[in-house]
């Protein structure tokens, strides 16, 4: 008996030796930097930024509710509504204040309507197959945030002792939450959980999230994932925010060399450096956010048509057809010309325009060709070096279904315009004409100036 212990001791202590041998990890293996599932439906989404105060003449839930089929129409998967909280009142900037100085996490801004109209825009939008995720503040709130009222030793303090807004910026109307408390930390992921029990929504936006601490996040999405599987867009441009927080992050620099590009003040190089880094630091199953409009850049720097002139169609196509998932910020699609006011009324003049009938085109194709998918399950972009490589950005997208071949002319000058290699060679159709052509080794483009073609396979 006593041998026959010492024989299955010995025994168990090898099996565990070879287990334990077996599960570390080999420090020379690629590891997966992305460890969150994105949600099925995000693969080849567009997303859709709602103001509600300014999507209509109400300014209401229920009044945006009747544009879903037109949404639906243009092709939105994902529409992200701006703050739906009450606004505080203390420090307020112009009459109507800021969304984004949150009175309570928990409540609904009366001017857009009730709990319950809420959740009927959210049931509606899920029946056309729409999916919502809403703006989430959690870095700071308004003066007169209900927390004050009990918890003021959750704020920041500045050097006097006095409660502080965020640092080096003009949100004199907001103030900071210290989330080096845990029971912050508890506060706010339980409001988060909240409003996707409560409402049924898809995700979140979440504003300035960089401010806020990386592990505040990761955690956050653990705990609503476990409710259902949800969407997470940061406002901000970092790899770290990829790994377990969010699917998908700000494309900043995306937008702020095509405007360079289009404003002369700087030519294809600059996207040159963007994709460098999107392709060689950003984790390969992540998405970003290419956009040439939002809330901020409409009412602070200008319209779509001030920020990219000419080359703004070109830009739009772009954001598109290259890696990233495409916004429109409500309006576009209806040529707004005006930098709507951010703290009044002005609500959007719709209207039929070209830019809605391109949006609704490409986002078309964005559905049907698997190369332009986002993430894990899209192509990556490969250049085709061109002989004007300063003016001219030509690239493939490609797997084994689906290909596209596309040509910008990023400059105010006409281009004759020859490719080197041969991965561009093929028989494709003309995203803009429907026509079939033939590109090979003899093939030369011209292109207008702020140009582009498009060849789809």
């Amino acid at each position: 008996m006593k041998k026959l212990f010492f024989f299955c001791f010995f025994i168990t202590i090898l099996s565990c030796n070879q287990k334990s041998k077996s599960t570390i990890s080999d420090p020379y293996q690629p590891k997966e930097y992305v460890n969150l599932m994105h949600p099925e439906w995000s693969k080849n989404a567009s997303i859709y930024q709602l103001n509600t105060r300014q999507f209509s003449e109400e300014g209401t839930f229920k009044a945006a509710q009747t544009q879903l089929p037109r949404l639906k129409d243009l092709g939105v998967d994902i529409i992200w509504f701006m703050p739906i909280h009450a606004i505080g009142e203390k420090n307020r900037k112009g009459n109507l204040g800021s969304p984004y100085a949150v009175k309570d996490y928990y409540s609904v801004n009366p001017e857009f309507g009730t709990l319950q109209d809420l959740k009927d825009f959210v049931n509606e939008a899920h029946k056309l197959g729409i999916y919502v995720i809403l703006d989430w503040v959690a870095n700071h709130t308004a003066w007169d945030n209900v927390l004050l009222k009990d918890h003021s030793d959750w704020y920041q303090k500045d050097y006097k002792g006095d409660f502080m807004p965020t640092p080096w910026w003009d949100w004199s109307d907001i103030i900071d939450l210290d989330f080096n408390k845990p029971e912050v930390r508890k506060y706010m992921t339980d409001a988060l959980k909240y409003w996707v029990k409560e409402a049924n929504i898809d995700g979140y936006r979440c504003d300035a999230a960089g401010f806020v601490p990386v592990e505040f996040w990761n955690n956050a999405r653990h705990e609503l994932d476990k409710i259902k599987p949800v969407f997470m867009l940061a406002e901000w441009e970092s790899r770290d925010m990829h790994a377990e927080a969010f699917d998908m992050t700000y494309a900043w620099s995306w937008n702020e060399s095509m405007h360079q590009i289009c404003m002369g003040e700087a030519n294809v190089n600059k996207l040159y450096v963007y994709y460098s880094w999107n392709e060689k630091f950003f984790p390969k199953n992540s998405m970003r956010m290419t956009f040439t409009s939002n809330h901020d850049m409409n009412s602070w720097e200008g319209t779509m048509f001030e920020q990219f002139g000419d080359g703004l169609e070109a830009a739009i196509v772009l954001s598109v057809v290259g890696e990233g998932m495409p916004l429109i910020y409500n309006g576009q699609e209806a040529g707004n010309t005006k930098r709507l006011e951010f703290f009044e009324k002005d609500a959007i003049q719709w209207k039929e325009h070209y830019i809605g009938d391109l949006y609704k085109n490409l986002f078309a194709l964005l559905k049907s060709n698997t190369a332009l998918w986002h993430a894990k399950w899209g192509a990556t972009m490969i250049k085709v070096p061109n002989n004007y490589e300063t003016e001219v950005l030509s690239f493939v997208r490609q797997n084994e279904k689906d290909k596209v071949f596309a040509v910008f002319n990023f400059s105010k000058e006409k281009k004759e315009i020859n490719f080197k290699e041969s991965l561009f060679k093929g028989n494709y159709t003309d995203f803009s004409t429907s026509e079939k052509v033939n590109l090979n080794q003899n093939t030369n483009l011209t292109l207008e100036p702020w140009s582009y073609k498009v060849y789809i396979k």
